[in-house]
């Protein structure tokens, strides 16, 4: 298939396994079912068509930096670098721009697709590519971002992957962390401390936990089980070694993201940049994330 644009989505099968996809939203994923004995069971929160916005999808890409900029300035090589919020009641920009544009169809087939967005130097003063592949098998999927610097300059790069799972109190999740970020009323990180106490999630009901939190020494794989699902998942990531966890009071949903660096890490000194994630790509250097979403047995009770 020719590069081109489209409002349609963009759906690959194999096996029980249905992943749509919505280019024109975000290069964003619509939805992913298990669809078994004609019953539809959803393996990410999803919408029935193409998502409204954004926010409605089923996950999104994160490209080039992830979660927050502190007030939307942060300097880098003597450079004041200014950006606009870009979610209403937030003054922090979130998440870059791949999520909030149109991205180009390269290629589909009924197993795989790759999508390409490209950004011109604006507000966010450097050029850039990004890419997703899509790849779908009968265990899972595997979703690989990417970016490449097209300036002539450095620049400041990171990466991750926004799946919103559904949840019950009885949904449990379970991974290795080793600390985590407190946060202040402007979901901005304040002290590093162990993950304990109510950020324990080694096996936790991940249902209305009320976080909003980055982790650091992310083991890089996370299982999400719940009684009434039909299968269990696995979600990973090697190139990930941060994990951030929004888990709403109210419950319902929660975001499990494996990202390459931790929330506002572009607010540090440069000299930080590197225990925090963040990556400077010279020019016409690139970086990618591969996450990956196995759909398994139940497993059983511990």
């Amino acid at each position: 298939m020719v590069a081109s644009t489209s409002t349609e989505l963009v759906f690959l099968t194999a096996g029980a396994l249905e992943l749509a996809l919505c280019p024109s939203k975000g290069g964003s994923i619509a939805r992913f079912d298990f669809v078994h004995a004609d019953r539809r069971t959803p393996i990410l929160r999803g919408c029935p068509g193409i998502p409204a916005n954004v926010l409605e999808a089923a996950s999104f890409p994160l490209v080039p930096f992830v979660n927050r900029i502190a007030s939307g300035s942060f300097t880098f090589r003597d450079r004041t670098i200014c950006l606009t919020p870009n979610l209403a009641g937030d003054a922090s920009p979130l998440h870059g721009q791949g999520w909030l544009s149109p991205w180009e169809i390269v290629s589909a087939t009924p197993r795989e697709a790759n999508l390409r967005f490209e950004h011109r130097s604006g507000e966010w003063p450097w050029s850039y590519a990004a890419w997703q592949r899509f790849s779908l098998d009968e265990d899972g999927v595997e979703v690989e971002l990417g970016c490449t610097n097209l300036s002539s300059e450095p620049m400041p790069c990171g990466l991750g992957q926004h799946p919103y799972f559904h949840c019950t109190s009885a949904t449990r999740l379970r991974t290795d962390v080793e600390h985590v970020w407190t946060i202040d009323e402007r979901v901005l990180p304040v002290e590093k401390i162990l993950a304990s106490g109510r950020f324990d999630i080694r096996d936790a009901r991940v249902c209305g936990l009320d976080l909003d939190h980055g982790f650091d020494g992310w083991g890089g794989s996370a299982e999400i089980s719940d009684p009434a699902w039909p299968f269990a998942i696995h979600l990973s990531s090697s190139d990930a070694n941060f994990f951030q966890l929004y888990s709403p009071k109210q419950g319902g949903i929660f975001v499990a993201e494996p990202v390459t660096h931790a929330n506002a890490a572009l607010n540090v000194a440069e000299s930080e940049w590197a225990q925090l994630g963040m990556r400077v790509l010279a020019p016409g250097e690139g970086m990618s994330l591969i996450m990956r979403l196995v759909v398994g047995p139940p497993l059983k009770p511990v």
